[in-house]
């Protein structure tokens, strides 16, 4: 490696130990002092210097993402065990281990406590040497867990280099990982409209993300960390729990929400019930309160049984559960298609409201709980938020129960209803059905798909709101006049639409069958597709068979294409497509005839930037096209940047790592066609 200038490494120092505190500021004090734009700028900056220089520090902010995928998890031994916590289900309990813990003491002194909230997460154990995060790993058995570091790294609000404190030779600093319960609902709501199956409860959605073998997935989780807990270590010794609780507040670790220090249990109690109170309020999932001997040396000479500490105890709160009877199974059809079943319960009050209505996720969960309609049910509001059943009281059954079959048909529009192999998640087909309208209409509009400018979510809704539009055929209806009636439409805005939605007529068969939203037809099918079939009639009642000769495509796409083009529905609606003046034509066939276009880009990477004469989709599958491949960013392995007017950062960034750039003629005339 290169020398690096003194006053270089100085400048990488600054700006890693700046975007670490900003970092903390924002993930752990909620209180950040710089704008997102001046945070991206310095984090950008480092990582252009990085890769001028090809050094980084070992607290760097961007090795926190980028790691490759694993190929499965390593085993760690945890130095000094990973024990639970015995737990307590009332206050006499509680009172009861405070009598233990004077009885060993062999005292009648009131004990100082600590007491935090119990988060409901996964726990996790952060290794330190010498001040860096070395490994993290989860608890397992207690006594040997899985290395998750690379995992764990996204999490920004876990420092990477302890800094502000003393800093002692080895120490293991152990928490709970979590998900907020707002970012827990979101991640939900994304899995369903992508067909997946929803997460029972944020704990399992945060397990589920600290296991994935792609470190990618896990950044997105928006993972949290709360720090409460010390394991093995060299070179530093806490007096209490309170002065290590505020060591690691000082050297920037994010601690509970609440830390209370009383004397004696009868204020332990009231501290236990104020986090009971605030409960609800916590952005996070909590199903307790942990109390703890302050004094170390006491800990010491209380010592553990043989799972649990003698000096600490979890609080677990009532649950929020309900018996009720299920009154009825249905069908909900989501935005995608994918189809849940929903209980309707006799309602029942749970935890202050009212419940009449639970999600059963699938048909697999179904018929694992076998649960069915006429039987009487417990009911759990996981997180306090979306009610679950969590089991049948199978005692209570009187015969008159009935199972709720997986659905045939689309309950919602009759279409023929598909599960493909290894999803959990029943799908409509139909192109007509309401449930699916407005995701359908949002699709179709897409950039990748017909390209309708001025036809963002927000108009979509406008517009289906004033029933003014039912399905994206009713798009090639509509008159300027209804446009110029609506909040937001005036004479230019209602003008850019219409014309953008004729534009919309002349299209590629590739684009079109990519947005018509077939389930699994991305971008890349809909391209084989139309490699394969020289036009839209082609596909109608094709065969699974015709398919599977396509290379790259498996049964589940197979299965799924030819089941859109056997639906009657579906085929009715095309026709009805191609009567509102539609061209679709296909580049890569001329009169029926299949051309074999030159490669002339062959293994090129190319990034458009700026204003080009033509829209720049055109561009990108002309790239495609010719064997080349449209990328989003430019690095060092870009072939080309194919600069318009008014070229921004990446082609400031193509002249940085000296990438050729190309003008529209130029680019042109490489391809061999005429400007």
């Amino acid at each position: 490696m290169h020398k690096i200038p003194i006053e270089i490494k100085k400048e990488f120092e600054k700006l890693v130990k700046d975007i670490n505190e900003h970092n903390y500021r924002y993930h752990v004090l909620d209180a950040p002092i710089i704008s997102d734009e001046e945070y991206d700028r310095l984090f950008r900056k480092l990582k252009e210097l990085e890769e001028k220089y090809r050094y980084i520090l070992p607290d760097s902010p961007t090795k926190r993402v980028g790691a490759p995928p694993l190929d499965k998890f390593e085993k760690v031994k945890h130095t000094v065990p990973m024990l639970s916590l015995d737990n307590a289900f009332t206050h006499d309990e509680v009172r009861e281990f405070d009598q233990r813990v004077k009885r060993f003491l062999k005292s009648d002194q009131n004990v100082e406590y600590t007491i935090e909230p119990k988060y409901d997460g996964l726990a996790m154990e952060l290794s330190y040497k010498k001040g860096l995060l070395e490994k993290a790993s989860t608890r397992g058995d207690g006594y040997e867990g899985e290395d998750v570091t690379t995992n764990i790294k996204t999490i920004k609000a876990v420092p990477l280099r302890i800094e502000g404190v003393h800093v002692p030779e080895e120490i293991d600093i152990r928490g709970e990982v979590y998900m907020d319960i707002d970012e827990f609902e979101s991640l939900n709501k994304e899995r369903e409209k992508g067909g997946e199956p929803p997460f029972a409860n944020p704990r399992n959605a945060a397990a589920g993300a600290v296991r994935q073998l792609d470190s990618a997935v896990t950044e997105k989780r928006k993972l949290h960390m709360a720090c409460y807990g010390l394991g093995a270590a060299k070179g530093i010794e806490f007096t209490s729990q309170s002065d290590f609780v505020g060591w690691l507040k000082k050297a920037h670790f994010p601690v509970p929400q609440v830390f209370d220090t009383v004397i004696g249990v009868d204020h332990a109690i009231d501290s236990i019930r104020t986090i009971e109170q605030r409960r609800s309020q916590f952005p996070f999932e909590t199903d307790g309160a942990v109390v703890k001997v302050n004094d170390a040396n006491l800990q010491n000479v209380l010592g553990y049984k043989t799972r649990e500490p003698r000096w600490a105890i979890a609080y677990k709160f009532p649950a929020h559960q309900g018996t009720t009877e299920v009154q009825d199974i249905i069908a909900s059809v989501g935005r995608t298609g994918a189809i849940t079943p929903v209980a309707m319960l006799k309602p029942v009050q749970i935890g202050g409201v009212m419940v009449s209505r639970s999600t059963l996720h699938n048909w697999d969960e179904i018929e694992r709980k076998d649960i069915r309609v006429g039987d009487t049910v417990v009911v759990e509001r996981a997180g306090d938020v979306i009610p679950h059943v969590v089991m049948v009281i199978k005692d209570k059954r009187t015969g008159h129960e009935r199972k709720f079959p997986p659905p045939g048909i689309c309950p919602v529009c009759g279409s023929r209803v598909v599960r493909e192999e290894g999803e959990v998640a029943y799908r409509c087909i139909g192109l007509n059905c309401e449930a699916q309208v407005l995701e359908k209409i949002i699709h179709y509009a897409s950039r990748g798909a017909m390209d309708i400018e001025h036809l963002g979510e927000k108009n979509v809704e406008l517009l289906y709101g004033q029933g003014l539009i039912r399905h994206f055929v009713d798009l090639y209806k509509l008159k300027k006049e209804r446009l110029l009636e609506l909040p937001r439409f005036a004479e230019k805005s209602s003008q850019n639409l219409i014309d953008a939605i004729d534009k919309s007529r002349k299209v590629t068969l590739s684009r079109f069958l990519y947005a018509l939203g077939i389930p699994h037809v991305g971008e890349y099918a809909a391209k084989q597709l139309a490699k394969n079939f020289s036009k839209l009639e082609d596909l109608y009642r094709v065969t699974p068979e015709r398919i599977l000769e396509i290379r790259q495509m498996g049964d589940t796409l197979a299965e799924t294409i030819s089941g859109f083009f056997n639906e009657k529905e579906n085929l009715k609606t095309l026709d009805t497509l191609t009567k509102h003046r539609l061209q679709i034509t296909n580049p890569d066939f001329e009169g029926g005839r299949e051309i074999k276009s030159k490669r002339t880009l062959e293994g090129f990477s190319i990034v458009i930037t700026g204003t080009l004469s033509r829209p720049r989709h055109e561009f990108e599958e002309l790239i495609e096209r010719l064997g080349g491949h449209a990328v989003g960013s430019v690095s060092k392995k870009t072939s080309y940047v194919l600069a318009g007017e008014a070229a921004g950062s990446k082609l400031d960034k193509a002249r940085e790592l000296g990438v050729k750039v190309v003008d529209e003629k130029t680019f042109l005339e490489m391809i061999g066609e005429r400007t």
